[in-house]
């Protein structure tokens, strides 16, 4: 899926709140170090995930579903399987009347709940990674794609 890098910019700079459906606890696995990584740019980040509910990651309370989360989320990243997506988007859509967007990890697509996200006028970025993104859009991207002084200097 191609998408226009005004347009990722946006919604990396609008949102302020996102909530990691799927976290991992394994700093070895991707959605801990994404969410780490969007925790230090300053978003403010709920991890959820039914397995470590109650959990502390990062300071915060893991929770186990969307529901759970008290507030207003601007964005939900979605490390799913692409089959979990459907009921993800429901939920999401359900819970948060102002969601801005729907960000659906590398690998991760799933076009029918694209296109009612779509139809409530939520953003969907599928296939994709913000911390990839946010690195390569606001010039933190070092040679070989990686910004290890970032990652290695907070583990």
């Amino acid at each position: 899926m191609n998408y226009d890098d005004k347009l990722l910019r946006d919604v990396l700079n609008r949102a302020k709140r996102v909530a990691v459906v799927g976290v991992s606890m394994n700093p070895v696995r991707a959605s801990y170090f994404v969410a780490r990584y969007l925790g230090l740019k300053g978003f403010d980040v709920v991890p959820v995930n039914p397995v470590h509910a109650g959990e502390t990651l990062f300071g915060k309370k893991i929770v186990a579903s969307l529901s759970e989360i008290e507030g207003p989320v601007d964005m939900v990243d979605i490390f799913r399987r692409s089959e979990a997506v459907p009921e993800i988007v429901d939920e999401a859509l359900e819970v948060f009347p102002d969601l801005q967007t729907i960000w659906m990890q590398i690998g991760v697509e799933h076009a029918e709940a694209a296109a009612k996200a779509e139809a409530r006028g939520v953003t969907v970025i599928q296939n994709r990674c913000p911390k990839i993104e946010y690195q390569r859009l606001f010039g933190e991207l070092r040679m070989g794609g990686f910004a290890t002084g970032i990652i290695s200097s907070k583990l």
